[in-house]
């Protein structure tokens, strides 16, 4: 049952589901719906995807659905129903029933990793989706219930300033590797007061940047290439307002998406950097 407090099962770690993936996801929800009793509401990641937050870490095999029952709760090949209190934490979108985001973003932090909780929960309050607020109001309803601590923890760790998925995992990978929480879009200044740009991730008083490369992320230089779209001037810029950083004192440490997997090397350079 969906609110026990059994502890969560280990699982292989995942990563970013496929365009495939999730088209096939939704193209089963489809089909399985009209199959389902009138009071199942979509729930968990299938919720998620609807809504259009993006996932991470979370398989798609299954589609996921809550009915307000006591009992009842069943997982197929194709379909996993829980049961749970939904209490009016229902929306409707295109005529379908599907927990609210709020709820939604719960659910999964109670049910995936802190770094997927972590993804979802970030795209929710940037996206203006949700709120802090409405978040805690969800989880101290769901006290209680299994993975709760999970999901205040990742939650509290939540911030609407994340931008991208790459800006997610860097401030986990950030976190993970011991250093100290950076101040998020930075507006870095010259000392004569000129405003130079915004940095990402900063420690202003190391004077220390970070910066993720999102022209990478989930392999979006490789689609740009292949429909034609070129790259190179967004490049250039970006090591234009490097250089202008270096010339008035910052240090910059950049990565890109593949170095998220690998992070040891990027963490050394950012710790050498602040405490040179």
């Amino acid at each position: 049952m969906d609110t026990s407090t059994s502890p969560r099962p280990s699982r292989p770690a995942l990563g970013p589901p496929s365009d495939a993936e999730v088209a096939a996801h939704l193209a089963r929800l489809r089909s399985t719906l009209p199959e389902l009793s009138g009071d199942a509401v979509v729930s968990h990641v299938s919720a998620a995807l609807l809504h259009g937050l993006p996932v991470w870490d979370v398989p798609l095999a299954r589609v996921h659905v809550t009915r307000d029952r006591a009992s009842g709760g069943r997982r197929g090949r194709h379909l996993h129903v829980h049961v749970a209190p939904l209490d009016g934490q229902v929306d409707l979108l295109a005529g379908v029933a599907v927990t609210s985001v709020a709820r939604t973003v719960v659910d999964l932090a109670r049910t995936t990793s802190f770094e997927g909780a972590v993804v979802t929960a970030d795209a929710a309050l940037a996206g203006d989706h949700t709120d802090s607020s409405e978040l805690e109001r969800m989880l101290e309803w769901s006290y209680g219930w299994r993975g709760i601590n999970d999901a205040r923890r990742a939650i509290g760790f939540a911030t609407p300033l994340a931008g991208t998925v790459g800006e997610s995992r860097s401030r986990i990978a950030i976190s993970a590797a011991g250093l100290p929480p950076p101040v998020l879009h930075w507006d870095a200044i010259s000392a004569e007061g000129r405003p130079i740009g915004r940095a990402t991730f900063a420690w202003p008083k190391s004077r220390t940047i970070g910066e993720y490369d999102g022209l990478v992320a989930y392999g979006t230089r490789l689609r740009h290439s292949r429909s034609g779209q070129d790259t190179g001037p967004a490049v250039a810029e970006e090591k234009h307002r490097e250089l202008v950083l270096q010339e008035a004192g910052f240090s910059v440490v950049r990565w890109t998406w593949p170095d998220l997997d690998h992070f040891g090397p990027v963490a050394l350079a950012l710790h050498r950097e602040q405490f040179r």
